[in-house]
């Protein structure tokens, strides 16, 4: 059978991107279609705006401690419609590079919604498109629980669309995008409260970069209700109102509610069950090892999967596709040293096996090196601002299974932490290197 394409992939993210990108570059007809901003919720209401809008608030907390370097205090002003204005140019900008990545590779870019027919055969606004092999790489979608009045609340998706600053912002979970954004608009002046079912926020760190993570926030004054669920909200006098339960039963006024809940896969309205593509909980498509669904031809990465979900791990999926389909390079990746952040202020990040995990699989093998300590950066300022780095390891083997810090550049110091634990590196190892002084890296070389 002639196919009219070689792959088709479903949605422009991520793991779209790189999958087409690299399918083209083996010589194969690809065609990729995406009915919203090419670049996915990365790029459009993700990642990318989120740490411009972590940048601003960092003026903010950076003007908090100026006098103490001898800055005369000046008064400031923050203009959210401006900067978010300058935000979405650079975003149009990012879009615009993909367009023309796209065009140079002889993708064609079909700006419509793509549904199945059959398992080769795509429907495009009444078009019918036929493909040898098919790419689902459609993302997911913010989840909103089911609470009475939670038509009143935004997700983060609307969270760049506010036409200006809430005076009062209570966020429905303790999540990184909860974490994230209760410090950024806390800097900015928000007066933030942040409720969370579990007894801590940053569900599935280690224990102590939650607890110091937590710790952080209340002592900025975000307020912090844990162990705790929202029972209703409802609209009164142009405010919201929050019914909250747990230890305590409380109601909270407040002018903007976002949720903060998690993502759920975007896999409604593509018309699988016409593919008999199976799908697991949660409506995720179900995967093997090289991203292959239950039928042969039709393939799916990125978060419209159970896996990490996360943009470099859709994009590293997509590159592993096309190496196996189109390269007879077979590949699959390993998840086991997939570096995270939260690019809250503190900043946390983690790589490898939390310490929980590491005792679940090597019982008493599993030794702990943790401290806390102020950074050069505020032994001039009032403020007690600790850091907190933390490996843990076999001590059987000497190889450190995990490391997790709190504080300044911790995403990208863990980022680099992350080859050389990836690679085995030992205990001995670190304590044998030279670090950099002064620097809160080299505190990693030297824990006893």
């Amino acid at each position: 059978m002639t196919f009219d394409y070689n792959l088709f992939v479903i949605g422009a993210g991520p793991g779209g991107l790189a999958a087409a990108k690299k399918a083209a570059s083996y010589g194969v007809r690809v065609a990729i279609a995406e009915q919203e901003s090419i670049g996915g919720t990365c790029v459009n209401r993700g990642c990318v705006p989120k740490k411009l809008i972590v940048y601003a608030a960092d003026f903010a907390l950076q003007n908090q401690i100026a006098s103490s370097y001898g800055w005369s205090d000046c008064q400031t002003y923050f203009d959210w419609t401006l900067f978010i204005k300058s935000v979405h140019q650079h975003i149009d900008s990012i879009n615009q590079s993909y367009f023309q990545q796209l065009h140079k590779a002889g993708i064609e870019l079909i700006s419509q919604h793509a549904t199945f027919i059959d398992a080769h055969t795509i429907n495009i606004d009444g078009r019918k498109v036929t493909a040898d092999k098919i790419l689902i790489a459609v993302g997911g979608q913010p989840l909103k629980p089911n609470i009475p009045g939670i038509e009143y609340a935004i997700t983060s998706r609307e969270m760049f669309q506010l036409p200006y600053l809430p005076k009062r912002l209570t966020i429905i979970g303790g999540g990184y995008i909860g974490v994230e954004f209760s410090s950024m608009m806390h800097a900015f002046g928000c007066e933030v409260t942040v409720i969370e079912k579990d007894e801590m926020i940053l569900s599935g760190f280690d224990h102590d970069i939650r607890s110091a993570v937590q710790q952080a926030l209340s002592k900025r004054g975000i307020k912090l209700f844990t162990n705790s669920t929202v029972q209703e909200i409802k609209y009164s006098d142009e405010s919201l109102l929050l019914t909250i339960t747990g230890e305590s039963r409380e109601i909270i006024t407040t002018d903007t509610i976002l949720v903060a809940t998690g993502y759920t896969p975007n896999t409604k309205n593509l018309g699988l069950e016409n593919a008999h593509v199976e799908l697991g909980e949660n409506g995720a498509i179900k995967v093997d090892e090289y991203s292959c669904t239950s039928q042969k031809n039709i393939f799916a990465v990125g978060d419209c999967t159970s896996r990490v979900q996360l943009s470099p791990v859709a994009q590293a999926e997509g590159i592993a596709f096309a190496d196996t389909v189109f390269g007879n390079k077979p590949q699959k990746l390993n998840y086991d040293y997939v570096p995270s952040a939260v690019f809250s202020r503190p900043e946390a990040a983690s790589v490898g096996m939390t310490e929980a995990k590491a005792r679940e699989k090597f019982g008493e093998s599993v030794k702990c090196y943790y401290t806390q300590f102020q950074t050069l950066l505020y032994q001039l300022t009032e403020q007690n601002e600790s850091t907190t780095i933390k490996l843990v390891l076999n001590a059987d083997s000497g190889q450190i299974l995990g490391a997790h810090m709190v504080g300044e550049n911790a995403a990208d110091i863990i980022q680099s932490l992350g080859v050389a634990i990836r690679k085995g590196i030992t205990k001995q190892d670190f304590d044998e290197s030279i670090g950099i002084h002064p620097t809160t890296g080299e505190e990693f070389l030297s824990l006893n």
